[in-house]
């Protein structure tokens, strides 16, 4: 039976990834149901205020769902949001079973929704494939128990491990087919975030290149108020807004950023710099769930010290640079073999002839 249940939940899967980055602040959900060993509704959450998942299964179904086995990846909720709750409309439904991947970690649902299930007498159990639901949830999961944005570091590197030239050329290391999965990553999450020196070093955009791709917050970590005002950033037909976070009141320089649409966020400052954990709490206020750190190496150095990357994705292009090309991090690293901070359930994924390595902070202070 196990091999069965993995099948249809492998299949909800699918169907909840479709909609990661289009449900904030609620979780991507995919569900499945199955009668007499045929799928015979299926559904996925599309967009926050809309039918949940098992709503769109459900209607996919019609009678059919009678005694039926529902798999879904995340508890069915109990409780009346924008939507009613899911668990009511199974129980109405007159289901057989419930599988769920996870209890859902939300304080209003955490395991009401089985329980009145059971109470209903409709037999429910979670914990099928709860690693793969679990990871399709990380912002959710991390931003409903925290308050915090999950933050993934996103970095491109030479085989020598340098992330530009010596005069700081960076375009392009990777391929077209690397930088076309970072814009459909850029689509999925709620913000990405540069330091100052990126935007004057380099210009970015920082959008989304791709059809029917959506635009995230962009965040520029600035202490001192060093952005140019005509910087591309600040002038784009994008329906997303720039954000700039500093420790500085230049009252005329705030002027001149808010004039073009964009806001300065004043955060609490340590070292005469942005504090990021301040800055944190800030953005996850803001309903933040998901954040890319995108550069440049200050930023990128500061975030691992504090232990504020919760996953890795390092793109390694075959070439190599020599030379005194700049890395990942900058600033104090650790002193000794031993005390480097390991990455944890590393998967190894290739594009072309680019490596993407993926992996865990062990040390992250906010890993769930």
């Amino acid at each position: 039976m196990k091999d069965l249940h993995d099948k249809y939940m492998r299949r909800a899967l699918i169907l909840a990834r479709k909609g990661i980055g289009k449900t904030g602040p609620n979780p991507a959900v995919g569900c499945v149901i199955v009668r007499d060993g045929a799928i015979v509704g299926e559904g996925w959450h599309k967009r926050a205020g809309t039918p949940h998942a098992e709503v769109h299964a459900l209607a996919g179904a019609g009678d059919a769902a009678r005694d039926a086995d529902v798999y879904v990846t995340l508890e069915p909720c109990a409780h009346f949001g924008k939507t009613p709750p899911c668990a009511e409309a199974l129980i109405e439904a007159g289901v057989g079973r419930v599988f769920a991947g996870m209890v859902d970690p939300n304080p209003r649902v955490r395991g009401r929704g089985l329980d009145r299930l059971r109470a209903a007498g409709i037999s429910a159990v979670a914990g099928i494939l709860e690693d793969a639901c679990r990871e399709v949830n990380e912002p959710f999961i991390k931003h409903v128990t925290t308050g915090l944005p999950f933050v993934v570091l996103k970095s491109a590197l030479t085989m020598d491990g340098k992330s530009a030239t010596s005069i700081g050329d960076a375009r392009w290391i990777t391929n077209e087919r690397s930088r076309r999965f970072v814009h459909k990553l850029r689509s999925q999450v709620d913000a990405i975030m540069v330091g100052v020196g990126t935007v004057i070093a380099d210009d970015p955009e920082l959008t989304c290149r791709i059809p029917g791709g959506k635009d995230p917050l962009r965040v520029v970590v600035d202490s001192k108020l060093r952005v140019p005002l005509n910087a591309r950033l600040f002038h784009l037909q994008s329906r997303a807004k720039t954000l700039v976070a500093s420790v500085t009141g230049d009252k005329s320089k705030i002027v001149g950023i808010r004039d073009l649409g964009a806001d300065v966020l004043l955060c609490r400052e340590k070292d005469g710099r942005v504090d990021l954990h301040d800055l944190m709490a800030r953005l996850g206020a803001m309903n933040v769930q998901s954040l890319l750190l995108e550069g440049g190496s200050t930023l990128a150095g500061e975030a691992l010290r504090l232990g504020l990357i919760d996953k890795a994705l390092i793109f390694y292009a075959p070439k190599l640079l020599g030379g005194e090309g700049p890395g990942l991090f900058a600033g104090c690293g650790v002193k000794r073999m031993e005390d480097a901070i390991r990455l944890k359930k590393v998967t190894i994924a290739r594009f072309g002839e680019d490596l993407l390595i993926q992996g865990y902070p062990e040390l992250s202070c906010s890993q769930v």
